[in-house]
């Protein structure tokens, strides 16, 4: 990159998003969360210099990925655990007054860590706004320049892509309309009737906390399915077997608690114990005041909150054209984070990989297979065009 002017943080400067000149590196990794950050690792690892050969992008103002953005009071006591990123122990000594420690603050303590540990540069905040197919190149336009690179890594996840599914009615609630992600305390509902929506892990234990300090009503799609047995390994490799066989064959990913199940917790039997775990079915319509039944029953409501999922946040890859007509995109490689539409591009923190141990594993594998496709690997390695 030879003749490049660079700002303070190493982006290059006099390139806005409409100009023809972009900086040439060989790989671009978007993110930098768990996913990003196991994949930027493997590249440096593989011989390619941070900078030189390859950029980390991260949207973010600062390190965590969306452990940052959490609610204050998810502990890590309460998530699933958060796996060691390769290379360096996770160890969490940032703990609150009750002894918990607070996942929003020790998780991104952890990767500003890391990444200084190992040098990786993670220039942010940088927005990516799209990625153009240019014959051997990929064009990739942010909010701080353009940038042309010969393979890139999506690492973007899912926390800015949060969904809430339509309903009839939605537009003329008076109350209001949150997500998991705007959640922040149980205390801020007190003295409100909250519908809380979903079946998922976020779902039972904002419910949880919700209904400890107000009213609620609890509805899902589907009856929730509970397990009483442990969740073994075993599990955890069917469940993710499940969710890879999909994105094989192009179809959406799947809910992994829909294989899972939900583990009955000291929690969940307590929430039983007050009654706050009696389920309704979805609603059929939401109404100026509440939510209303197919039968014509009404529950009146000042809070509905979605907590529904997310879905994976490839906005910016729309012009490669990747996903197919029922919105899945085919998947292929050792551990499906190739895209057969196009091999130059990786998604990690995609399908199987969507969870922190799945994350690390995809990164490396991303990074390997990458500079494999692209003749990249030690020894093989040349520097980007000037």
């Amino acid at each position: 990159m030879t003749g490049v002017t660079r700002s303070p943080d190493g982006v290059a400067e006099g390139a806005p998003a409409s100009s023809r000149v972009a900086l040439k590196v060989d790989i671009v990794v978007i993110g930098a969360g768990q996913a990003g950050l196991s994949a930027a690792y493997h590249l440096k690892n593989l011989g390619l210099e941070p900078d030189r050969r390859f950029l980390t992008f991260d949207h973010a103002p600062g390190p965590g990925g969306a452990w940052q953005h959490r609610w204050p009071s998810l502990t890590l006591s309460t998530v699933n655990r958060v796996h060691d990123l390769p290379g360096m122990r996770f160890d969490a000594a940032v703990r609150t007054d009750d002894g918990q420690v607070r996942a929003s603050v020790a998780v991104p303590e952890y990767f500003a860590a890391y990444e200084k540990a190992f040098d990786l540069r993670v220039h942010r905040p940088v927005s990516v706004v799209a990625v153009c197919d240019r014959g051997e190149r990929l064009r990739v336009e942010t909010d701080r320049g353009v940038f042309s690179a010969r393979g890139v890594i999506n690492a973007t996840g899912a926390w800015e892509a949060p969904f809430i599914p339509e309903y009839p009615g939605a537009d003329r609630f008076r109350g209001r309309q949150l997500h998991t992600k705007d959640y922040r305390t149980a205390a801020a509902f007190a003295g409100q009737h909250v519908v809380v929506v979903g079946a998922g892990i976020s779902a039972i234990q904002l419910l949880d906390e919700i209904s400890q300090v107000t009213s609620t009503t609890w509805v899902t799609r589907r009856a929730p399915q509970f397990r009483e047995t442990p969740f073994t390994p075993e599990d955890g490799r069917a469940a993710v077997a499940r969710v890879e066989a999909r994105v094989r064959q192009g179809l959406p990913p799947g809910s992994v608690v829909s294989v899972t199940g939900l583990p009955i917790t000291p929690a969940i039997r307590a929430m039983r114990a007050r009654a706050a775990l009696s389920r309704l079915p979805m609603f059929s319509e939401i109404t100026e005041t509440g939510v209303r039944w197919a039968d014509g029953s009404e529950q009146a409501a000042d809070v509905i909150l979605w907590c529904t999922g997310f879905r994976s946040a490839l906005d910016h890859l729309a012009p490669l054209q990747l996903r197919e007509q029922g919105g899945g995109i085919v998947m292929t490689g050792r551990l499906a984070t190739q895209v057969a539409k196009d091999p130059r591009i990786h998604l990690v923190g995609y399908g199987p990989s969507a969870s922190t141990i799945g994350a690390n594993r995809a990164g490396g594998a991303a990074a390997r297979e990458l500079t494999t496709f692209l003749s990249l690997q030690r020894g093989q390695a040349r520097p980007p065009e000037a």
